[in-house]
């Protein structure tokens, strides 16, 4: 198991770790501040000693991740590195994933997909097109950007999670789990949900907001974009 240090602190952009392993599809270590790909986030991309990291994916077994390093990169079980983010990307990251809180708590409808990537983020929803109104949306997310609130993190156990199934917002992403409790994230009065991806302190860091487009994606998925509103 590798400990995750971003599910404490996601502000953390630099450790030390040692090297656990390396497997052909990645380095596994110790301790991390990388963020695997997961929950429609983007993984992580930064340094591992002097080698680029250009993606990082959960492992084969619960709570380990694999640092993809860039070709021809050579480290070896029992090295000493430091490790480093690329913030900028991943605070962009944080900034939209807290955002589609935001918008699952907008648009009243259940959740069937979403991806987050450093230049947008969408969420699909099941509901009919013509309920989806952009001037709308985008007033009610900044207004909702516009009024600060303090995130907060929280856990349960599986057990409270299984009697609790409106903490599960999204249909086709389960929340993780693996060590008999569950991460929750709660944007007091506005959202409440398992969650285990990276988010922005406070809701003012996001920043305004613009809906870029909504789409059918298919009878059951419509799907409304965001970027960061010039």
């Amino acid at each position: 198991m590798t400990e995750l240090l971003f599910r404490e602190d996601p502000y953390l952009q630099s450790c030390e770790a040692t090297v656990v392993a390396v497997h052909p599809e990645g380095v596994e270590l110790d301790r991390t501040v990388f963020y695997p790909l997961g929950g429609g986030q983007a993984g992580d991309t930064g340094k591992l000693g002097q080698w680029r990291v250009l993606d990082t994916r959960k492992g084969p077994n619960a709570d380990s991740v694999l640092h993809v390093l860039e070709p021809g990169a050579s480290v070896s079980p029992g090295d000493k590195v430091e490790i480093q983010i690329d913030w900028d990307r991943r605070h962009r990251l944080m900034r939209y994933h807290t955002a589609l809180h935001l918008l699952g708590a907008v648009v009243k409808a259940p959740v069937t997909g979403g991806r987050i990537a450093e230049d947008k983020a969408h969420l699909d929803f099941d509901i009919e097109m013509e309920k989806l109104v952009k001037d709308e949306i985008e007033a009610r997310l900044n207004e909702l950007v516009s009024s600060p609130v303090r995130t907060r993190v929280t856990w349960v156990t599986d057990a409270e999670l299984d009697a609790r199934p409106d903490l599960v917002k999204t249909m086709s992403v389960a929340p993780p789990r693996g060590e008999g409790r569950v991460r929750l994230l709660e944007i007091p009065g506005v959202d409440l949900q398992a969650c285990g991806g990276t988010h922005v302190k406070n809701t003012a860091e996001i920043g305004r907001l613009a809906v870029a487009r909504i789409r059918s994606e298919g009878k059951r998925n419509k799907r409304v974009t965001l970027t960061f509103a010039a």
